[in-house]
């Protein structure tokens, strides 16, 4: 911050010279005219002097004229390269009123309009925190400046909830939907922060948050998380079991919260178990989809595409939405390729291969780069999902 008012500081003696050097060189001309006008004066007493003198018989005609020559030198000695003087001038009062003016006004435009807090806040966010109150501290200042800011106010409310404030986290995280829209992560953070803000009493508000997030995404993991914590805690054990489990299946392998998630899911079957129920059995998973394609081109319009054009290959539903389920993106050079796609390439959570029964193979020639229009194409014939040996598609038509 010092850096910054340093600098404003000499842009500000660069403004101020533009009006203080017209008023100092105004005092020098000033100075040369009370210099010219004292000369004046000396010599009117001079020639007075000389006119006395001859009234008194000291001098004559002659010698009183050669004394007025002699006079009149000196004056045109002294004023000789002296500007002529200025008929009109701004005076001193105006530029000097200004001066101090430019300044004042300034820093008030500056602190009313300005962004000193925000580049106050950049350069704290520029050094590693301390501690998390100082972290806290630095994104309440942070969404204050910046009230419309979602992601601001997003890590606001995981910072409250790691401080063990869930009333505070409840609040950003309403405010966050309002601004980013009821996204599944936001509206799964916000039902959790409320779950604990209620003291972990369940309620209709959260019932309708993770349905919410659920119905946007099956696979929003804090809203999995909570619904099993509830369950568990209302001795649901089953239900328990099932969201937890679904986490699981979420989570990647090296999860640090695996193993307390599998924790918890021991401890809902012993408890299930113990009061004489059986756990049931989830139901066998559907088989994830995966479909093996070599993209080729056709040998007339290898002459008429460029290496650098983009190649999009995707599969799509006979029956249903257009959308692709699962895409992959190569350019010509790579011609001719063998990819796989398969439900981890889906564009969509809900919209995956193994969902389809049956679906076609596209691969699409782009000069322009978009995957919805290009020059050429190659179309399979429909063919199951659940396919496994190895397709052939050859891009040989105009895309029309």
């Amino acid at each position: 911050m010092i850096d910054f008012w340093l600098a404003a500081g000499l842009l500000l003696l660069v403004a101020l010279s533009f009006l203080l050097i017209p008023v100092l060189r105004g005092r020098r001309a000033q100075l040369e005219e009370d210099r010219t006008a004292l000369n004046v004066a000396l010599y009117q007493e001079r020639v007075a002097e000389l006119q006395a003198e001859q009234e008194e018989g000291v001098l004559n005609a002659a010698q009183l004229e050669t004394g007025r020559a002699e006079a009149a030198r000196e004056l045109l000695a002294d004023t000789e390269g002296v500007d002529a003087p200025r008929v009109a001038r701004l005076g001193k009062p105006l530029p000097l009123l200004a001066a101090i003016l430019v300044p004042v006004l300034g820093l008030g435009l500056y602190l009313h309009f300005g962004a000193s807090d925000k580049v106050e806040l950049t350069r704290e966010f520029s050094q590693a925190p301390q501690s998390m109150e100082e972290m806290t501290r630095r994104l309440e200042r942070a969404v204050a400046a910046q009230p419309d800011s979602a992601e601001g106010l997003y890590f606001l409310g995981r910072t409250y909830m790691a401080q063990d404030r869930p009333g505070d986290a409840a609040k950003i995280f309403e405010r966050t939907v309002s601004l980013a829209g009821r996204q599944p992560e936001l509206l799964g953070q916000w039902a959790q922060a409320q779950y604990f803000a209620d003291g972990k009493k369940w309620s209709d508000k959260i019932q309708a948050l993770t349905d919410e997030a659920l119905k946007a995404d099956p696979k929003e993991v804090t809203s999995l998380g909570l619904l099993g914590i509830a369950a568990f805690e209302s001795q649901r054990y089953q239900d328990a079991i099932d969201y937890w489990n679904r986490l699981l299946a979420q989570l990647p392998p090296e999860d640090s919260s695996r193993a307390a998630l599998q924790g918890g899911i021991t401890r809902a079957t012993e408890k299930l178990e113990a009061s004489g129920g059986k756990v049931a059995q989830a139901p066998a998973a559907k088989a994830a989809a995966k479909l093996k394609v070599t993209v080729d081109l056709a040998p007339e319009l290898k002459a008429k595409v460029q290496p650098g054009d983009s190649v999009f290959i995707f599969a799509r539903a006979t029956s249903g939405p257009p959308a692709p389920l699962a895409a992959k993106r190569l350019t010509v050079a790579d011609l001719p390729a063998t990819v796989e796609l398969g439900d981890a390439d889906a564009m969509m959570p809900q919209l995956k291969l193994s969902n389809f029964p049956e679906v076609q193979l596209v691969a699409r020639i782009s000069r322009a780069g978009q995957p919805t229009a290009g020059e050429w194409i190659g179309r399979s014939q429909p063919l199951a999902s659940s396919t496994t040996a190895a397709q052939k598609l050859t891009i040989d038509s105009p895309d029309k």
